[in-house]
């Protein structure tokens, strides 16, 4: 499966084999508590200013793949990657670059919904970043 593949399988919750697989990024924030846990555990690591700032109205804080490594920790990491069907160097390098805008388009009103079906938000996404990756139409 290529990294492609991967990440369309992550947004939509398809694998590239028969059947569906559970979404690896809708599994990760449900295994965090949803978004509201997923904060806290930011909060817990020191990092709650910049978690805040991708629910907020105002301009996305960057994040490190250190940072993103230190708060989910080795463990939610690897069976992120092993899902992705990349290493966990890659997947820490997606998520600092990919979860700030995952979390501020799941959260438009800059608050969180814990009402929301975050799982079809995530699927919405993917025109989006097949666009921004140049690969939309394709």
């Amino acid at each position: 499966m290529s990294l492609l593949d991967s990440i369309i399988g992550a947004f939509t919750g398809k694998s590239g084999e028969e059947g569906e697989a559970a979404n690896p990024l809708s599994a990760l924030l449900t295994q965090n508590g949803g978004l509201q846990g997923l904060m806290a555990k930011f909060s817990q690591g020191g990092l709650g200013e910049i978690f805040s700032s991708w629910t907020g109205m105002g301009e996305n804080q960057a994040i490190s793949p250190d940072q993103i490594q230190r708060v989910l920790g080795s463990g939610q990491i690897a069976a992120l990657a092993s899902k992705l069907g990349i290493d966990p160097a890659q997947a820490t390098s997606f998520l600092s670059e990919h979860l700030p805008k995952i979390i501020d388009k799941l959260t438009p009103t800059g608050q969180i919904d814990d009402t929301a079906d975050h799982s079809a938000g995530l699927a919405a996404m993917l025109p989006a970043l097949l666009d921004k990756l140049g690969l939309g139409g394709k």
